[in-house]
Protein backbone atom coordinates (compact mmCIF):
# COMPACT_ATOMS: atom_id res chain seq x y z
CA UNK A 1 0.00 0.00 0.00
CA UNK A 2 1.40 3.42 -1.02
CA UNK A 3 -0.64 6.61 -0.03
CA UNK A 4 -3.94 6.15 1.93
CA UNK A 5 -5.70 4.21 -0.43
CA UNK A 6 -4.49 0.85 -1.51
CA UNK A 7 -2.98 0.70 -5.12
CA UNK A 8 -6.13 -1.57 -6.74
CA UNK A 9 -8.91 0.97 -5.24
CA UNK A 10 -6.61 3.48 -6.93
CA UNK A 11 -7.00 1.70 -10.14
CA UNK A 12 -10.22 1.29 -9.92
CA UNK A 13 -11.09 4.54 -8.95
CA UNK A 14 -9.28 5.75 -12.38
CA UNK A 15 -11.13 2.96 -14.44
CA UNK A 16 -14.78 4.60 -13.36
CA UNK A 17 -13.50 8.52 -13.65
CA UNK A 18 -12.51 7.46 -17.05
CA UNK A 19 -15.69 5.55 -17.62
CA UNK A 20 -17.57 8.76 -16.58
CA UNK A 21 -15.20 11.33 -18.87
CA UNK A 22 -15.94 8.94 -22.29
CA UNK A 23 -19.68 8.90 -21.86
CA UNK A 24 -19.36 12.70 -20.86
CA UNK A 25 -17.54 12.90 -24.06
CA UNK A 26 -19.32 10.97 -26.42
CA UNK A 27 -23.35 11.83 -24.89
CA UNK A 28 -23.53 8.20 -23.73
CA UNK A 29 -24.95 6.69 -20.72
CA UNK A 30 -22.55 4.89 -18.53
CA UNK A 31 -23.64 1.08 -19.15
CA UNK A 32 -23.54 1.98 -22.96
CA UNK A 33 -19.72 2.88 -22.57
CA UNK A 34 -19.14 -0.23 -20.35
CA UNK A 35 -20.68 -2.40 -22.52
CA UNK A 36 -19.17 -0.74 -25.89
CA UNK A 37 -15.82 -0.92 -24.24
CA UNK A 38 -16.38 -4.54 -23.34
CA UNK A 39 -14.59 -7.03 -20.40
CA UNK A 40 -11.37 -7.26 -21.96
CA UNK A 41 -11.02 -3.18 -22.35
CA UNK A 42 -11.75 -2.77 -19.30
CA UNK A 43 -9.83 -5.10 -17.85
CA UNK A 44 -6.56 -3.22 -19.91
CA UNK A 45 -7.32 0.05 -18.12
CA UNK A 46 -8.02 -1.49 -14.80
CA UNK A 47 -4.76 -3.36 -14.92
CA UNK A 48 -2.95 -0.15 -16.76
CA UNK A 49 -4.35 2.29 -14.66
CA UNK A 50 -1.37 3.53 -12.95
CA UNK A 51 0.19 4.11 -16.61
CA UNK A 52 -3.06 5.86 -17.99
CA UNK A 53 -3.53 8.26 -15.00
CA UNK A 54 0.25 9.65 -15.99
CA UNK A 55 -1.17 10.66 -19.16
CA UNK A 56 -4.07 13.64 -20.00
CA UNK A 57 -7.37 11.78 -19.83
CA UNK A 58 -8.63 13.48 -22.65
CA UNK A 59 -6.19 11.53 -25.29
CA UNK A 60 -6.66 8.27 -22.92
CA UNK A 61 -10.05 8.79 -23.58
CA UNK A 62 -10.17 9.72 -27.12
CA UNK A 63 -8.03 6.63 -27.50
CA UNK A 64 -10.08 3.87 -26.05
CA UNK A 65 -13.43 6.10 -28.17
CA UNK A 66 -11.79 5.15 -30.98
CA UNK A 67 -11.11 1.80 -30.78
CA UNK A 68 -14.15 0.83 -29.04
CA UNK A 69 -16.00 2.27 -31.87
CA UNK A 70 -17.96 4.53 -29.51
CA UNK A 71 -19.99 6.43 -31.58
CA UNK A 72 -21.74 9.57 -30.19
CA UNK A 73 -25.09 9.74 -28.70
CA UNK A 74 -27.42 12.19 -26.93
CA UNK A 75 -27.53 11.79 -23.24
CA UNK A 76 -26.49 14.58 -21.59
CA UNK A 77 -26.97 14.17 -17.80
CA UNK A 78 -24.12 17.68 -17.34
CA UNK A 79 -26.41 19.79 -19.90
CA UNK A 80 -29.46 18.86 -18.05
CA UNK A 81 -28.17 19.15 -14.52
CA UNK A 82 -29.70 21.70 -12.23
CA UNK A 83 -27.39 22.33 -9.57
CA UNK A 84 -23.57 21.81 -9.34
CA UNK A 85 -22.68 19.40 -11.56
CA UNK A 86 -20.12 16.66 -10.20
CA UNK A 87 -16.71 16.24 -11.72
CA UNK A 88 -15.99 12.85 -13.23
CA UNK A 89 -13.82 12.12 -10.41
CA UNK A 90 -16.34 12.89 -8.05
CA UNK A 91 -18.47 10.03 -10.10
CA UNK A 92 -15.78 7.91 -10.06
CA UNK A 93 -15.24 7.63 -6.61
CA UNK A 94 -18.89 6.68 -5.94
CA UNK A 95 -18.87 3.97 -8.45
CA UNK A 96 -15.47 2.88 -6.90
CA UNK A 97 -16.72 2.20 -3.58
CA UNK A 98 -19.79 0.27 -5.06
CA UNK A 99 -17.98 -1.74 -6.82
CA UNK A 100 -15.71 -2.63 -4.44
CA UNK A 101 -18.37 -3.43 -1.84
CA UNK A 102 -20.23 -5.49 -4.56
CA UNK A 103 -17.09 -7.29 -5.55
CA UNK A 104 -16.32 -8.05 -1.85
CA UNK A 105 -19.56 -8.92 -0.67
CA UNK A 106 -20.64 -11.46 -3.52
CA UNK A 107 -16.94 -12.74 -3.93
CA UNK A 108 -16.92 -11.47 -7.28
CA UNK A 109 -13.45 -10.01 -9.26
CA UNK A 110 -13.59 -6.83 -9.62
CA UNK A 111 -14.59 -6.29 -13.32
CA UNK A 112 -17.29 -8.86 -13.08
CA UNK A 113 -18.27 -6.68 -10.13
CA UNK A 114 -18.31 -3.89 -12.50
CA UNK A 115 -19.81 -4.50 -15.52
CA UNK A 116 -22.86 -5.65 -12.90
CA UNK A 117 -23.20 -1.90 -11.48
CA UNK A 118 -23.16 -0.26 -14.52
CA UNK A 119 -25.84 -2.51 -15.59
CA UNK A 120 -28.01 -2.24 -12.87
CA UNK A 121 -30.71 -0.13 -12.30
CA UNK A 122 -28.58 2.30 -9.78
CA UNK A 123 -26.53 3.18 -12.54
CA UNK A 124 -29.43 5.64 -13.73
CA UNK A 125 -30.05 7.03 -10.77
CA UNK A 126 -26.36 7.87 -9.72
CA UNK A 127 -26.42 9.35 -13.16
CA UNK A 128 -29.01 11.49 -12.73
CA UNK A 129 -27.36 14.89 -11.32
CA UNK A 130 -30.74 16.17 -10.30
CA UNK A 131 -31.47 13.60 -7.60
CA UNK A 132 -29.96 12.86 -4.64
CA UNK A 133 -27.88 9.50 -5.50
CA UNK A 134 -24.62 10.25 -6.22
CA UNK A 135 -23.96 11.94 -2.98
CA UNK A 136 -25.81 9.27 -0.96
CA UNK A 137 -24.44 7.47 1.92
CA UNK A 138 -21.96 4.40 -0.04
CA UNK A 139 -23.77 2.12 2.52
CA UNK A 140 -27.00 3.42 1.31
CA UNK A 141 -26.24 3.01 -1.95
CA UNK A 142 -25.11 -0.50 -1.48
CA UNK A 143 -28.69 -1.64 -0.17
CA UNK A 144 -30.32 0.23 -2.63
CA UNK A 145 -27.89 -2.33 -4.87
CA UNK A 146 -28.73 -4.88 -3.39
CA UNK A 147 -32.54 -4.54 -2.94
CA UNK A 148 -32.24 -3.69 -6.56
CA UNK A 149 -35.00 -0.65 -5.80
CA UNK A 150 -34.34 2.64 -3.99
CA UNK A 151 -35.10 2.01 -0.41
Amino acid sequence: MNGREDQKDNDLFYTCSLIDYIARQTKNTRVVVVNQLGKTRLQKIYEYADVFHCDNIEKVSDDFINEAQIKMGTFDNVKTCKYAIPSYWDIGKVYKRLIKQVAQEEEKAVIDALIEVYNSFISAKIDDYNSSVYYENPSYIFECYREKAMI
